[in-house]
């Protein structure tokens, strides 16, 4: 098969792209695989690109470049495609309107895979006939605001697939957005085997890694830390990961540190790529998110042969670990729960050592060609439903065009009127 992803940017850096290339990798061994990018602001991805797979870009923003096109006409105009509701629609244009439609339009591949919600958009309205059209939901569906949520319920009717990272997200999917004709299937994103050896469990650290950001209340770990600290002082904490403009939480939990007294127990480390050798520098791993979409570093850390103790979150960690077997599942919220489940892996080294064995062979569902296998299956009876004449049907196609037509138009009218409104109050 012929597989295209569509992705926002392969060259900057995220769990999005850092999935996509080892799926894509993955899937290169057996098939003719490209990824296209919609933008390319740097010479070479971050990641490196995925050996086997063609990689080529939209829209140029590499400054330098001869063919640099930041400062378009097209470009400053708002894109009518691309969602309003996908936190990246500013990003977008009427340059990326067209360029992605021209891709679409002359896309010669089996199956085109879209990776955020604003691109399964794009996929689902510009495609030609002829190739599969899937979706991937890295968010949980309550990650979108209800904008978007409404825009996608119209939109996706003319995806063949959509794909989950979780069961429950999947679930939620098929209950709630009403999708007639969509296969909708819950696959997990793939984890890589480390190439360093996996954790022996004797070290006195707890590790926990991800952005800086007030999700992951990591502000809960720290007060749960100065609670193991208290009973375990030769113990110790390594946060690693940096923040972002839409939260970062570096100055406050500095702060906090100080005020708990943990500043020769806790580290904050910064961002580190690739993470996978300082898991194993560890015993222990924390994750302590008020929600999580999957759970990247819970699997990485179990990769890596650690114990999980994480918050019972929607929606990943209860799918991922099993608890008390290779891991532990707290209450969300619960800094005396997570002090607890810590302590009590700290205080039994046998019981550390099992859980990391078990955290070491249950993750390896996770491995790349077990993930990709789900993938296939998916795209090549997808490839032979199309060609059996099962798909979409042309006059099923044409009334949800139109629809969505209509849908979009009142919307907007409804986005003309909200800001009109707006002005006027700040005026």
């Amino acid at each position: 098969m012929h597989i295209s992803f569509l992705l926002h940017n392969a060259y900057g850096i995220g769990g999005t792209i850092r999935t996509t290339f080892t799926l894509a990798r993955t899937l290169a061994e057996h098939h003719d695989v490209e990824i296209v990018s919609v933008f390319r602001h740097r010479d070479t991805p971050v990641l490196g690109a995925p050996e086997g797979v063609t990689m080529s870009h939209l829209v140029d923003l590499r400054k330098k470049s001869a063919t640099y096109e930041g400062d378009a006409a097209e470009h400053a105009r708002p894109a009518t495609v691309f969602p309003r509701g996908d936190t990246r629609h500013k990003q977008y244009s009427r340059l990326t309107d067209a360029r992605i439609a021209a891709h679409l339009q002359g896309l010669e591949a089996d199956v085109v895979v879209g990776t955020r919600p604003g691109l399964n958009v794009h996929i689902s309205r510009q495609t030609r006939r002829g190739p599969v059209r899937v979706g991937q939901e890295h968010l949980t569906l309550d990650n979108h605001g209800y904008r978007l949520r409404r825009e996608i319920a119209h939109r996706y009717t003319l995806l063949d697939a959509l794909t989950t990272v979780t069961h429950a997200d999947a679930e939620d999917y098929r209950s709630r957005m009403r999708l007639p004709g969509v296969r909708i299937e819950a696959i997990p994103n793939a984890v890589p085997e480390p190439v360093c050896p996996p954790a022996g469990g004797d070290l006195k650290w707890v590790v926990a890694a991800g952005r800086l950001h007030r999700v992951k209340r990591y502000d809960l770990l720290l007060r749960a830390f100065a609670q193991v600290c208290a009973v375990r002082p030769d113990w110790r904490l390594r946060i690693y990961g940096g923040g972002d403009a839409s939260g970062n939480e570096e100055a406050s939990l500095r702060a906090l540190i100080d005020q708990l007294d943990l500043h020769n127990h806790v580290f904050l480390m910064g961002s580190v790529n690739p993470l996978e050798a300082e898991w194993p520098k560890g015993s222990i791993a924390a994750v302590t998110s008020d929600r999580e979409s999957f759970g990247m570093t819970i699997v990485e850390a179990m990769r890596g042969g650690l114990p999980v103790v994480a918050t019972d979150c929607p929606h990943g960690p209860a799918e991922i670990i099993e608890d008390g077997t290779d891991g532990r599942l707290v209450p969300v919220g619960d800094p005396d729960a997570v002090a607890a489940a810590l302590l009590q892996l700290i205080e039994d080294d046998g019981l550390r050592h099992r859980m990391g064995r078990a955290a070491l062979s249950a993750s390896e569902r996770f491995d790349p060609a077990r993930i990709a296998e789900r993938h296939e299956s998916l795209y090549a009876g997808l490839v032979a439903r199309a060609a059996g004449g099962r798909g979409h049907s042309p006059l099923r196609t044409a009334l949800y065009r139109t629809r969505g037509t209509v849908l979009d138009g009142a919307y907007a009218l409804r986005y003309r009127a909200a800001d009109v409104l707006r002005k006027g109050k700040t005026a």
